[in-house]
């Protein structure tokens, strides 16, 4: 047996055993697919330790790059939206952009898109082509469309697909707007995070179709979220389970610019500290209230550390601090951020601080609307 067989095996082990991978029909396809193969241009592992993050490439040659592959670990294989690892020697300090997505989370979202022979999906991001690859070997090459926005990406994954044996319809383009040539789809699945369902995606799913994606903020808690189309209006719930992704390219934040002054605006003695955030179900609820708000953390002279939320274009802010044992925040700009998150928050812990998996999530072409239950 092959060195990469076995570890193809040992990783369908290890999944099985996580709970992530439950169907002998894609036990099979992790079995008979390499993900190896999908990562011939390296990846970049991270330097521990360095701020800001840096990151090394990671070669064939490299004895270390083979297992690697096989790990369960989302695998960096672009920065800056177009340096891949081939490009550099020695380290670089930019931003990924693109991955191959750890195998856990791969398995877990096609078991959760719970599609049948003869279903037709659409995958937004087809990124390495890994996950399409599985896709192709469980439901047929002929049933799976994906788009990618990055040429580049999207024709190494061709060419890695076509090596492998399959042969999918590959589009390059924004998959927010997803494939209106090719609908309706059984199923759509999104590789990649984003604010909003776009409404594309309704009209491109079949009526009883089913989306899979994650839903996020810019303070970056996200969720997953499985949603039926009946009439162009999507119902669903969140799943759970922390789930992370790149946000889709055209939902980034903007750049914060120049802080504001945070000696303006208004001070007050906060009801919640900042701190509460930390907490990934507490600042998805948060999110809620303020989804295009981004946080940042600046050090005070003192030790103190200074929490600032900005809506940059809205021209929104909050600055809170700790003070001894209770916090203030001072807000300037249209909207007072830090209150419309403690309202939102006042509400989830009156209602006894649900957990996510008792969200519910509703979609129409205009908006998007997530609640819970008590």
């Amino acid at each position: 047996m092959s060195d990469d067989k076995t570890l193809r095996e040992a990783l369908a082990d290890r999944l099985a055993a996580g709970g992530h991978l439950r169907s002998p029909q894609w036990r099979q396809a992790v079995i008979d697919t390499p993900r190896h193969e999908f990562l011939r241009g390296g990846y970049f592992r991270r330097v521990d330790g360095s701020r800001p993050t840096g990151w090394e490439p990671v070669m064939p040659d490299d004895p270390a790059w083979l297992p690697g592959t096989y790990d369960d670990d989302s695998l960096v294989t672009q920065v800056a939206g177009t340096i891949a690892p081939a490009d550099i020697q020695g380290r670089i300090f930019r931003t990924p952009t693109s991955s191959s997505t750890l195998p856990s989370l791969v398995v877990r979202m096609l078991e959760e898109l719970h599609a049948d022979d003869g279903m037709r999906v659409l995958e937004i991001g087809t990124g390495t082509g890994y996950s399409t690859a599985l896709l192709c070997h469980g439901l047929g090459d002929d049933n799976v469309t994906s788009i990618e926005v990055d040429e580049g990406v999207s024709t190494r994954a061709r060419n890695t697909l076509g090596a492998a044996g399959h042969h999918p319809r590959l589009i390059v383009g924004d998959g927010l707007g997803g494939d209106p040539d090719g609908g309706p789809y059984d199923r759509i699945v999104a590789t990649c995070g984003v604010l909003d369902i776009p409404p594309a995606w309704l009209t491109q799913t079949r009526p009883g179709g089913q989306i899979l994606a994650t839903v996020c903020g810019w303070m970056y808690s996200s969720e997953l979220t499985r949603l039926t189309v009946d009439d162009g209006v999507a119902h669903g719930r969140l799943l759970g389970g922390q789930i992370s992704f790149m946000l889709a390219r055209p939902h980034l934040p903007p750049p914060l610019g120049m802080v504001p002054d945070l000696d303006d605006g208004e001070e007050r003695e906060a009801v919640i500290g900042a701190d509460a955030l930390d907490d990934w179900t507490t600042r998805f609820v948060a999110q809620i209230a303020a989804p295009r708000t981004q946080r940042i953390q600046i050090p005070g002279d003192g030790g103190e550390t200074q929490h600032v939320f900005l809506d940059v274009d809205a021209g929104s802010w909050a600055a809170v601090h700790r003070h001894g044992d209770h916090w203030t925040v001072r807000q300037g700009g249209p909207d007072r951020l830090w209150n419309q998150i403690e309202d939102h928050l006042a509400r989830w812990h009156k209602d006894g601080s649900p957990d996510l998996d008792r969200f519910r999530i509703t979609v129409t072409p205009d908006e998007q609307t997530i609640t819970w239950s008590n």
